[in-house]
């Protein structure tokens, strides 16, 4: 192991002991536990991703009132599971609480009150111009869910999100190259160390706030060397500047050993990505409004994937 990766290392053992304990562990073990053994029945093996999405929320007191977000509505996150359940994987879902859904993305952003509607024997119905919609979510949720092919696991923290993705890279281990890593979330760079934290609501007659921020110990070293090294490894890397987008890719190709890097800019994230290996660069773009750009994307990876495999 080079000094770096045992910097990662003591890093991620010294956040995980000092972060508070994960809320319903024995819970989520017992889901992932079944899941794994129901996808693990098969003659031939299936292939299993772990698709992380939306953003981190980091606390600034322990009785949280406050805390820092990150930017991340969890769309390619929930458009990628529905098209990695469609090329047969299982899919465990760690999503961000409240943001996107699989099947659920194309429905209205407003509260359900809003597009169900009650007929003259309080029967609740769904006006026409949703109903082709809420019937194709419910149909393909509930035949992912039925297939065993989609679990959900929803964190809010960075506490939370480390946590668990800790427990699904050494569930899945036993996977071996048949598993992937599809790091879609926004994970904050920095939090405040939960000793350190206010115990209570930081109060405003105070003054003037001061605060001191630790980076959060890089996670993907440890994830490939430690949690799951035979997985195939996707992260992803968000700029502004496009002029340092692809050399920051390479960086990240190179310093944590992943296998693919998907770049994208802030301004056009939903339209362009370019997916950087260490032997190519390959711009995926939508070609129409109504075209998923998730959908090339997932069958460029699985191409790959099946590459790493072979």
């Amino acid at each position: 192991m080079d000094s770096m990766s045992e910097m990662d290392c003591s890093g991620a053992t010294s956040f995980f002991q000092t972060a508070p304990p994960l809320k319903h562990d024995d819970l989520i073990s017992q889901k992932l536990k079944d899941f794994v053994r129901r996808n693990s029945e098969g003659v031939a093996p299936r292939g299993i991703v772990c698709v992380t999405s939306g953003g981190t929320t980091v606390p600034l007191e322990q009785r949280c009132v406050r805390y820092i977000d990150n930017f991340s509505s969890g769309h390619r996150g929930a458009a990628s599971t529905e098209y990695f359940v469609k090329a047969g994987y299982a899919v465990i879902f760690v999503h961000r609480r409240g943001s996107y859904q699989p099947y659920c993305r194309y429905l209205p952003e407003d509260s359900f009150l809003d597009f169900v509607q009650l007929d003259e024997e309080s029967n609740i119905q769904v006006p026409d111009d949703h109903a082709a919609t809420v019937r194709k979510a419910i149909r393909e949720y509930h035949k992912a869910v039925g297939d065993g092919l989609l679990l959900k696991l929803p964190f809010a923290t960075i506490f939370e999100y480390l946590q668990i993705l800790q427990l699904v890279a050494t569930s899945i281990n036993c996977f071996g190259c048949h598993s992937m890593f599809y790091l879609a979330a926004a994970v904050s760079d920095f939090y405040v160390p939960w000793e350190s934290m206010a115990k209570h609501k930081i109060q405003s007659a105070s003054g003037p706030l001061d605060m001191r921020l630790n980076q959060v110990p890089k996670m993907l070293s440890v994830l490939r060397k430690e949690w799951a090294p035979e997985a195939f490894c996707v992260s992803f890397k968000l700029e502004t500047d496009p002029d340092i987008l692809t050399q920051k890719a390479d960086a990240a190709l190179k310093k944590y050993g992943m296998h693919v890097v998907v770049a994208n800019l802030l301004a056009n994230y939903k339209e362009e990505v370019v997916v950087v290996t260490q032997n190519e660069k390959t711009t995926v773009r939508c070609n129409s409004k109504d075209e998923d750009l998730e959908e090339q994307l997932v069958g460029l990876l699985t191409e790959r994937h099946s590459d790493y495999i072979n």
